[in-house]
């Protein structure tokens, strides 16, 4: 983890080169769609936002959002961005232990973190997203799917079947970096007996996984 924060302070500057790549605007805006819909008028909790792209996409739909991330260098960028009045609150926080808002969202949005969560640590992850937000709530993941060629190459596995690239900045550093990349079953799985309305979709080059928990 404190690897991860080390590396995304050092990309923070070129972190959303990855979002003007040609062959993923036709997804990006269908994404961007979908997220409207699903958060509309929403008290979205949003974890590991980053440098508040997402931020940005949801903020004029959602009732508020509440944004996390453990990297005051993404979100000195986040916060600079330009949101609707009154809406959007940033903060330092934990994904694995989110700090305690009186349960008062009624959804919760991770935006491309699933893939850097280890396979050992996801369901740590995943009960205290659940535990964080109101009973019913809805819960909203979007990731990367690999796609040979668009992609960074996997460099290797580990033991537990983690997967990992070798990413190099602009500063000339190599940086290995945990991305794993789930299929439908192991999404539903994940969700596991606390979700209802599972809905997983996968697009040319992301997924979305979407349930509500069980009141």
């Amino acid at each position: 983890m404190t690897e991860l924060v080390a590396y995304y302070a050092q990309r923070a500057a070129e972190y959303e080169r990855i979002y003007a790549k040609p062959e993923r605007q036709a997804d990006l805006a269908r994404l961007r769609e979908r997220l409207a819909g699903l958060l509309d008028g929403r008290r979205v909790l949003e974890l590991a936002c980053g440098t508040g792209w997402w931020t940005e996409a949801i903020a004029p739909y959602a009732a508020e959002v509440t944004a996390l991330d453990a990297n005051e260098d993404v979100l000195a960028i986040a916060r600079a961005k330009r949101y609707p009045g009154g809406r959007v609150t940033f903060g330092i926080g934990d994904c694995y232990a989110p700090q305690d808002f009186g349960r008062r969202h009624d959804a919760l949005l991770a935006a491309f973190w699933w893939s850097h969560v280890p396979l050992g640590r996801l369901d740590q992850f995943l009960r205290a997203a659940e535990r964080a937000v109101a009973p019913g709530a809805l819960l909203v993941f979007i990731d990367n799917r690999y796609v040979e060629g668009s992609s960074t190459p996997l460099a290797r596995r580990d033991a537990e079947g983690n997967s990992y690239q070798l990413r190099r900045l602009d500063d000339g550093s190599t940086h290995e970096v945990l991305k794993n990349f789930p299929d439908e079953a192991q999404l539903r799985a994940a969700a596991g007996s606390a979700a209802r309305d599972v809905t997983v979709e996968f697009f040319d080059y992301f997924w979305l996984l979407a349930y509500r928990l069980i009141s």
